[in-house]
Order: C-alpha cells, then sequence, then structure tokens
C-alpha cells in the first residue's frame, strides 16, 4: 500500500475521542453527528470505527448514531487513574454497557500491578469482564497498559497478564501522562500478542493511543502492526488508533486541503 491507502483505512480504525473535563451532551451529540453525516460529506473514506467517550456519554452517543457500524467505546474503570474500589469500578462499566458501550477501555491496576499483585491485577479484568458480558455477551474489554509507567519488561508482562485475563484488546496509554504511545511499546506489545497467538490461537487486538495525531504516526503504527502480527491484523476488529486530531488530519493529506470536520 502507498502512504495515502495507509492514510484512508486508517480512518476506518480510528476510535474518534472526547475525554475532556469540558465535554457536554450536547457537544458529545454533534460529534456524533458529525459521524452520522461523515458519508455524505467523504463518501470515498470509511467511517471511523467507534466514538469513544467518557461512561455518562454512553447514552447519548447510542441514541444519536445512526450508522450500526460505528461502535460506542467508553473509557470506564475510573479512568484515566483507575483509584477507586473494584465494586465502583465495575457498577461504573456496567452502566454504561447497559446505556448501549459496545465496547469498554479500562486501565490496569497500576496500583496492584507495580506492587507486584499480579493476581489483584488480573482479578480485576477479570472480574469485569465477567460483569459487562453479563449485560453483552459480545461488548469488547479494552485494557490500557500505561506504557508510560512501565519498563520493556513489565510491558510484555502486563501485556500477558491482561490476555491472560480476557482482554479483547490491549491498549498503550490513556493520553493523560507522557510518554505517551511509542513506537517501541508498540513493537512489544504487538510481539505479546503474536506469542499469545501461536501459544493459544486467539487473536487479540492492539490499540496504540496517547499522542498520535499525525498521517506519519498512522504509517509508523499501521506498518507495525503489518510487521509484528501480519495482514490478519489489519482490520477494525484488531487494530484501533485511539485519537482526536488524527481524523482531520488524515482528511487533510488525502484531500490535500486544510479540513476541520470532527
Amino acid at each position: 500500500m502507498n502512504e495515502k491507502e495507509i492514510y484512508a483505512a486508517a480512518l476506518g480504525l480510528i476510535d474518534l475521542t472526547s475525554l475532556n473535563g469540558t465535554d457536554t451532551y450536547t457537544g458529545i451529540a454533534s460529534m456524533t453527528e458529525k459521524v452520522n453525516r461523515f458519508n455524505e460529506v467523504f463518501p470515498n473514506y470509511p467511517l471511523p470505527a467507534s466514538i469513544c467517550v467518557y461512561p455518562n456519554f454512553a447514552f447519548t452517543v447510542a441514541h444519536t448514531r445512526k450508522v450500526d457500524d460505528v461502535h460506542v467505546t467508553v473509557v470506564g474503570g475510573c479512568f484515566p487513574a483507575s483509584q477507586s474500589p473494584l465494586k465502583v469500578k465495575v457498577f461504573e462499566c456496567v452502566s454504561a454497557v447497559q446505556d448501549g458501550a459496545d465496547e469498554v477501555d479500562i486501565v490496569l491496576a497500576l496500583n496492584s500491578f507495580l506492587e507486584g499483585n499480579r493476581d489483584a491485577a488480573s482479578s480485576e479484568i477479570r472480574e469485569i469482564g465477567r460483569a459487562i458480558r453479563a449485560v453483552n455477551p459480545g461488548v469488547l474489554l479494552k485494557v490500557i497498559l500505561e506504557t508510560g509507567a512501565l519498563s520493556d519488561e513489565q510491558i510484555a508482562e502486563a501485556s500477558f497478564l491482561a490476555m491472560e485475563a480476557g482482554a479483547d484488546f490491549i491498549k498503550t496509554s490513556t493520553g493523560k501522562m507522557q510518554p505517551a504511545a511509542t513506537p517501541q511499546a508498540a513493537r512489544i506489545m504487538c510481539g505479546c500478542i503474536k506469542k499469545y497467538w501461536e501459544k493459544t490461537g486467539r487473536m487479540v487486538g492492539f490499540k496504540p493511543a496517547g499522542g498520535i495525531s499525525t498521517p506519519e504516526d498512522a504509517v509508523t503504527y499501521y506498518n507495525i502492526v503489518k510487521d509484528v502480527l501480519g495482514e490478519k491484523w489489519l482490520c477494525k476488529r484488531y487494530f484501533r488508533f485511539g485519537a482526536s486530531r488524527m481524523a482531520n488530519n488524515l482528511l487533510s493529506a488525502l484531500e490535500e486541503r486544510e479540513i476541520k470536520y470532527f
């Protein structure tokens, strides 16, 4: 594929994200309406894979969207710090799925993981997974590792822990701390996904997020996934970008003019 073909493919892999303290119901509904109209304005490009918001906006997105192919994603489990009792995290995630969320992104319990209590970190993922799948068996669970807080060795360990606990995707970062996504972390995580797949036969998705905004970023991470995992991962079921600005930047590169649609 040439660069422009990758740009177009990457548009269809984006979790179009708004995670601001100033988000409002009206603003989130407006963003969703832009997704509804996207193919009228840009008929030659794919829709984003999902719209990613805070849990309280799940109902708004679910009841505003008119394109079923675009999922409702929420960041749950007391994102971004994950510093709350497990029962609160479970309640928040379950409520979001009841409100229409198709996908839930949670943060690995770093308070347990960094203290060496891997069982506690794993059991949180399992319990949240069981609870949300009791509401919707098809819901996707993504686990954010917050790789900027981890060594390379810890990134690999956290990747396997999350996958073994039932994660459908592993994700680099919340975007709320630095460093966020890096090519180095991406290669480690994709390598772990490959080893896990070879061992179990289960394909787990990969989502780089945080600080990803340019067409060049899209090409970098697209090629990492292609090189490490192969062509079968280059679809929205197994590969996402967590991004807010990248959609406009990709459209601008494709159309060769400045576009501020989203």
